[in-house]
């Protein structure tokens, strides 16, 4: 398959966590994106959430005349975590809802640091880029080597045949906002044709089966 053009980005899905973590290099990465989408004029897609890193990233675009739009279930809106201060906040049914709404509105994804729903949030956007269910980059924005264990891990899955190499090739990793965006418009998806290379099955004339 062809390599895909060089994205449009109008707006990038922001995943990260809804709390602030211990060091306070993982805020200041946070303003930053948000500064750096609404410099550059491309929109916010994010959690909707007022609290943590999500908190941060949405008052730094906001701060700054960008575009944002919040996706948050019901349930948790009606906890008072949702932004008063994000004029399109979508509410939806399900944390299944919001992570598809995100994607349908976001030409990309980057990942701050976060815990288990960042986790599972960018492993999902991976998994549809590795089978072809959306054309759109994903990128890592390291912190103090947060992601370095997650990287280390595509590595393994690499070394011992459980991930194709083109597919983590893709995979963007860099330390700043500016160079997550600079890579998204350089991005190439990977080939969708075949998402890793399976050993083929043994032809029955070598084996022999005793019904008994």
């Amino acid at each position: 398959m062809p390599p895909a053009s060089t994205p449009v980005l109008a707006r990038v899905c922001v995943f990260c966590g809804s709390s602030s973590g211990t060091d306070p290099r993982y805020a200041e990465a946070a303003a930053q994106m948000g500064s750096e989408l609404a410099r550059r004029g491309i929109g916010l897609v994010y959690g909707g959430g007022s609290v943590g890193l999500m908190g941060v990233v949405a008052d730094a675009v906001l701060a700054a005349g960008g575009e944002v739009t919040g996706v948050i279930p019901g349930f948790l809106h009606r906890r008072e975590v949702a932004h008063g201060g994000v004029d399109d906040l979508r509410v939806v049914g399900s944390m299944h809802d919001r992570k598809a709404l995100m994607a349908d509105l976001a030409d990309a994804f980057v990942a701050l640091p976060g815990g288990i729903g960042t986790f599972e949030e960018l492993f999902e956007a991976l998994t549809w880029t590795q089978l072809g269910v959306h054309d759109k980059p994903v990128a890592l924005l390291d912190v103090g080597d947060f992601w370095a264990p997650v990287l280390a891990l595509l590595d393994r899955a690499v070394d011992d045949g459980f991930l194709r190499r083109d597919v983590r090739a893709s995979v963007i990793y860099a330390t700043t906002p500016a160079d997550v965006l600079e890579a998204f418009t350089r991005w190439q998806r990977p080939d969708v044709g075949k998402w890793i290379d399976l050993d083929p099955l043994p032809d029955a004339s070598d084996t022999h089966t005793e019904l008994l």
